[in-house]
């Protein structure tokens, strides 16, 4: 994967936030062991070497992230995710078609560790996400996802509940999307192998509304990234 540069990502900056929109495949901030591959924080902080993450995304997601450049901006912004000040809507491609409106999934989640969740009744931690249908494809829905509560997985494990797993996230069954499977007459030649679609699970951060620290209100539209708008795009073409 080429990297971008810093300064590329960048959708918002003042003198003490900046907004940027992660690419796929590039993680939030180091590994446990602190001796990993390039990330967001490690970027941020040679662009702006006080700068720290204020929350994390999956790898694999992609979209709106937000650094602050100062420890008041941190306290500011970890106050508001802490006390669920911060408005985040995700949009996600499912497998099939899902009438969701204003469908509540409130189910706890309980962190196993190494990377691993589960819906735990007993021991889980409160976990709530809204969801509503945006598009409609023949096979597939676009689904906005405004998560209450920050779980890992959260989105994707309470999508897999209502049996609308994220293309692609193998994780929950997700399948991934070939064009072959929806688009009438596509062949290959029998010696190549298809490739899907996209090569990761299809969830995006899509919008992030948070208050600065002059106590104005900050609303973000990170755009689609390639991969994600190419399915959109290939679907509407093909699957509607």
């Amino acid at each position: 994967m080429k990297i971008p540069q810093f300064k590329d990502l960048i959708i918002f900056e003042n003198n003490d936030l900046i907004v940027v929109n992660k690419p796929p495949f590039l993680a939030s901030l180091d590994d446990r062991t602190g001796m990993g591959e390039t990330n967001i924080l490690r970027m941020a902080k040679k662009y702006h070497a006080d700068a720290q993450v204020c929350h994390r995304l999956d790898k694999e997601t992609s979209g709106a992230i937000i650094i602050a450049k100062n420890p008041e901006a941190y306290r500011h912004i970890s106050i508001q995710f802490e006390k669920r000040k911060v408005n985040k809507i995700y949009h996600a491609v499912v497998q099939g078609q899902f009438v969701f409106e204003n469908l509540l999934v409130d189910l706890p989640i309980l962190n196993e560790g190494n990377k691993h969740v589960s819906i735990d009744r007993a021991e889980g931690k409160r976990a709530e996400t809204w969801f509503n249908s945006i598009k409609y494809f023949k096979h597939y829905t676009l689904v906005e996802c405004k998560p209450v509560t920050g779980r890992m997985h959260q989105i994707r494990i309470h999508l897999a509940t209502q049996r609308a797993a994220i293309v692609g996230d193998d994780m929950y069954k997700g399948k991934p999307v070939y064009l072959s499977s929806f688009k009438r007459g596509y062949k290959l030649s029998k010696d190549v192998e298809e490739q899907p679609i996209m090569k990761r699970f299809a969830l995006h951060a899509r919008q992030l509304s948070f208050k600065d620290l002059q106590d104005n209100t900050i609303d973000i539209t990170a755009p689609y990234p390639k991969d994600f708008e190419i399915l959109l795009k290939l679907l509407e073409k093909h699957d509607s």
